[in-house]
């Protein structure tokens, strides 16, 4: 019985796994960006092994930006882009050289496959050639401003301190007679 425990224990420790891969080349990071444009809020998620700290949409080229930064040499992500928030025939560049990664669509989303070396920060450019498809652009709505203050028609801080106090002596003058009433 020693025996074979004996033995059981040497092999775990000689016997080593046939398909060890380091676990962070293969860890997927979710990113979901939040592309307001057009009155619109669109939602671009990306699962990937680096991170994207930063990114920018300009609406007139039809461009997503995406700043990529990475800590392994071998880069592997998939974006989810709303077809509504671009569509079309894609191009992209990484790093201002064209770059062709796997693409599918459907009739809500695309669907993109990237694979690319290079470690440090890295950017990313998706040019759609279409924008808002089926949707309109709304007015952005925006706070509206409160005319400024004119001279005068602030109250002064000692005007309402003296609401608070006149309101707590009302208060309490109220608590008091009820306590008496019990009492009595």
């Amino acid at each position: 019985m020693k025996t074979l425990f004996l033995l059981s224990l040497v092999l775990l420790f000689a016997i080593s796994p046939a398909y060890g891969q380091s676990l962070s080349d293969a860890t997927g990071l979710v990113t979901r960006l939040d592309v307001k444009t057009g009155g619109h809020t669109f939602e671009v998620e990306t699962v990937s092994n680096f991170n994207i700290p930063d990114f920018n949409f300009d609406k007139d080229e039809k461009k997503l930006s995406l700043f990529i930064n990475s800590g392994l040499e071998r880069n592997l992500g998939e974006l989810l882009i709303p077809r509504a928030l671009l569509g079309g025939n894609f191009t992209f560049y990484l790093n201002e050289q064209p770059y062709f990664p796997k693409v599918h669509s459907n009739e809500k989303i695309s669907f993109v496959t990237l694979n690319f070396t290079g470690s440090g920060e890295n950017k990313l450019e998706i040019f759609g050639t279409t924008y808002l498809d089926g949707l309109t652009a709304k007015d952005e709505i925006t706070p509206k401003e409160l005319p400024p203050l004119q001279k005068g028609e602030t109250l002064p801080d000692s005007l309402g301190w003296l609401v608070l106090v006149g309101f707590l002596a009302v208060v309490s003058a109220i608590v008091i007679v009820k306590i008496k009433k019990q009492k009595s």
